[in-house]
């Protein structure tokens, strides 16, 4: 019988009075690609740090490595002597160090009376890149690289580590189609060579595709360990949330008066030529790849880029948006995709950023702003879409993913918006809190607000959009009724 590289039993972790994890058990076998699947909060996080000794488990626990029974604690030491490592979704990269150098960091830390033999790193990383069959430059600043060559980089750290267990934690979230295949075939290359994956994403496809099996945590209880084959996205959301997620698609026949014109739009090197119309009650898909530009569009919209020639027309007048202060005033709200830099504030209070863009309604005629008032607005969207929040004065960075994407839409909602552009509105967000999302988005459309659904995710568009656009390139390659096409139809035209 083959040994398991991991077999953990018995793992409980308390934090206080909260049960984080409730008896958990987790196997992964050598050389597998295993899925840790569960909504945000359900103990994933908790259970990687305790494999990897960041946490400790309540008494009882235990542990086995390559059929070898752990003695004692494990610490993050004994874990990495075991060949346990983590890449975080933040990598955890040095911006300021060369690709070299984060290659090699562990190793010469560990042995520090090596000295520093820059000719040597770069020999070692090289050999290391090489091994993985990667592009590379060894001598580059890490903080000059693209979001896909860091990760890269990351890989590159923990193989120099000798790494036999890897857990990657969202790696593909910031990632273009393109570039996440090349991960996952990297993934399959370090599988065949015996290192076990444990994969933890949000994106349901790419973990029925290259994993093996999956293990479903759902309010820090185990659900099951289960094979891939023969899994659908449907079974395992219903998983993951314990009921059944709505996937119907939008009837797509909307009727209501145009509200948004774009003619022959254009900015040098973004986009080239756009032209479409958005109806009341109308959920417009826009797609395509990263840097097909649809972000660039959407900013444009928003007044934060000035097109170079065409037109924006806004209930039949044109739009001459000197900044985005501009756009909201008449009218248009854009949730960026970039919600922890750019959505919120994460250190200001989940009230604060609900009440941001609406400032100047809320203060009084001497320019005083009321925290009953604040207050009052943030129970209401709180209310309304039903945010789980314990305090508003709490900083937003105190709640999940999907609670802070909900965040985001009530601060744009608040100022009563005819046209919401949501830009990747679900990016690391759990399939649970995707569905919620995706409810409150078709109920404003129903209640007549014109909604721009920006995504490279072909099931979000499919089950969520009345019309889709496709871009490429810049420009607007195809458009079409969305239910004129299957799902699996609409994927090969993303990605042609």
């Amino acid at each position: 019988m083959t040994e398991l590289a991991i077999r953990a039993t018995s793992i409980t972790k308390k934090f206080g009075g909260f049960t984080a994890l409730d008896n958990v058990e987790f196997e992964l076998q050598p050389g597998e690609i295993h899925c840790l699947a569960g909504e945000n909060g359900c103990g994933k996080s908790t259970l990687i740090k305790i494999i990897n000794g960041v946490y400790q488990p309540e008494p009882g626990a235990h542990f086995e490595f390559s059929g070898q029974q752990s003695v004692g604690q494990i610490s993050p030491s004994s874990a990495k002597r075991l060949g346990i490592h983590v890449i975080w979704q933040d990598l955890a990269l040095f911006p300021d160090l060369t690709v070299a150098e984060n290659i090699c960091f562990d190793s010469f830390v560990a042995h520090p009376l090596k000295g520093i033999d820059s000719q040597a790193k770069i020999e070692q990383a090289s050999k290391t890149i090489g091994e993985l069959g990667v592009q590379l430059d060894p001598t580059a600043r890490v903080g000059d690289l693209s979001i896909a060559k860091r990760q890269l980089v990351a890989i590159c750290r923990v193989i120099q580590a000798e790494a036999r267990i890897i857990f990657m934690d969202e790696p593909t979230a910031s990632l273009t189609q393109k570039e996440t295949e090349t991960l996952l075939s990297i993934v399959r290359r370090l599988s065949a060579q015996g290192i076990s994956i444990v994969f933890v994403s949000h994106r349901l496809a790419e973990v029925l595709d290259v994993c093996e099996r999956v293990t479903v945590l759902r309010d820090g209880k185990l659900v099951g360990t289960f094979p891939t084959e023969g899994m659908t996205q449907k079974k395992l959301s219903t998983l993951m949330t314990g009921k059944e997620l709505d996937q119907t698609p939008r009837a797509g026949e909307v009727n209501g008066d145009r509200i948004l014109v774009l003619k022959h739009l254009t900015r040098r090197g973004e986009y080239e030529d756009i032209s479409f119309d958005l109806r009341k009650g109308e959920i417009l898909g826009l797609t395509g790849l990263m840097g097909s530009g649809r972000t660039e569009i959407a900013l444009s919209i928003f007044g934060m880029t000035k097109p170079d020639s065409g037109e924006i027309r806004l209930d039949g007048q044109e739009m001459q948006f000197k900044s985005n202060r501009d756009a909201i005033d008449a009218g248009i709200a854009y949730v960026s995709e970039d919600r922890l830099n750019l959505g919120l504030d994460q250190k200001q209070s989940i009230a604060d950023n609900t009440a941001a863009p609406v400032l100047k309604q809320l203060s009084n005629p001497s320019f005083f702003l009321s925290p009953k008032s604040i207050r009052a607005l943030c129970d209401t969207w709180i209310d309304k879409l039903k945010t789980k929040v314990s305090d508003p004065l709490l900083p937003v960075s105190s709640l999940s993913g999907g609670n802070q994407q909900r965040i985001v839409l009530a601060k744009w909602l608040a100022t009563e918006p005819k046209v919401l552009v949501l830009d990747s509105p679900t990016v690391g967000v759990d399939v649970g809190a995707k569905a919620g999302i995706f409810e409150i988005i078709r109920q404003l459309a129903d209640q007549g607000m014109a909604i721009i659904l920006i995504s490279d995710e072909a099931s979000e568009i499919y089950h969520n959009t009345d019309r889709t656009l496709v871009l490429k390139e810049g420009r607007i390659s195809r458009s079409f009724k969305t239910t004129d096409v299957s799902e699996e139809e609409l994927e090969g035209i993303i990605n042609a």
